[in-house]
């Protein structure tokens, strides 16, 4: 049996601590679960792709679980396609991968294949996209026998498979429609990302979609649609025996309940067009 914990949405920074409160609980809860791999799903930075000391702090905290870790990256941790401010690009991308690593990568354990990917990617039709799009066809053709589990940021969609343009908070269609492609041609079973500060446990045709809940804060109506899932902090724990997972939402005891709406015009100013 392999026990993995999914984290997500710390939004860590030296400089701007707003969420500090919560890390100091999360790193207690972890070093207290044994686990095999620790996950984290992105926005592990408040804002890393601008700030190379939000990287530096938030790879140092990482480094302090002593438990093995991969991680993929958020649109705060290297900007995302589309963006006017924050675009990702090769900048971006290089500081990410010089404190964390890849930011596609692929794990075995059990009869299981781990796969993260970029979802930050997803829609920048660049050289970047189709490499890891290539990669990730690599890795499903090859994973055999083994049952596949996608680790990314941004979710694929927020209710069904055939919604429109959900605008910041789901994968846009075009990109979707590729990876739906993948996903029903290797029998993808498990989703698990972050993003929404929300939790769910749901199938979307036949798929288990997990959203992973930030464990450093909620966000309120005012800048949220309302969208299924649960408004709570915490992290998912998964028990891979096999080819069977079991999945659960954790409560982390010590969290502070923070809400990104009480501080988000320090923390996230608004930018005025050049």
């Amino acid at each position: 049996m392999a026990r993995v914990l999914q984290i997500s949405d710390t939004h860590l920074s030296r400089t701007k601590p707003h969420f500090a409160a919560n890390w100091a609980p999360l790193r207690d809860w972890i070093l207290r679960q044994n686990a095999d791999l620790v996950i984290h799903t992105g926005d592990l930075t408040v804002d890393g792709a601008d700030h190379e000391e939000d990287m530096h702090e938030g790879a140092e905290l990482m480094r302090s679980l002593r438990t093995p870790f991969v991680a993929v990256p958020g649109n705060h941790d290297v900007g995302e396609a589309g963006n006017p401010h924050q675009p990702v690009n090769a900048e971006r991308l290089a500081r990410w991968r010089r404190h964390f690593g890849d930011d596609w990568w692929s794990r075995d354990l059990e009869n299981w294949r781990l796969i993260g990917i970029d979802s930050m990617l997803f829609g920048s039709d660049g050289d970047e996209e189709a490499r890891q799009l290539e990669w990730l066809r690599q890795q499903l053709s090859a994973a055999g026998q083994r049952k596949i589990a996608w680790f990314t940021h941004r979710p694929l969609v927020i209710e069904n498979r055939n919604e429109g343009d959900t605008g910041y908070w789901s994968v846009k269609p075009e990109p979707r429609a590729r990876l739906f492609g993948l996903i029903d041609r290797y029998h993808v079973a498990l989703i698990a990302t972050g993003h929404l500060h929300k939790w769910r446990n749901d199938l979307v045709g036949g798929c288990r979609y997990v959203w992973c809940a930030s464990s450093g804060f909620l966000v309120g109506p005012d800048n949220q649609p309302d969208m299924p899932g649960e408004k709570r902090l915490g992290a998912v724990i998964y028990e891979f025996c096999g080819s069977d997972v079991s999945v659960s939402a954790a409560d982390v005891p010590g969290l502070a309940t923070l809400w990104i709406d009480d501080v988000l015009h320090e923390v996230y100013p608004p930018r005025r067009a050049a």
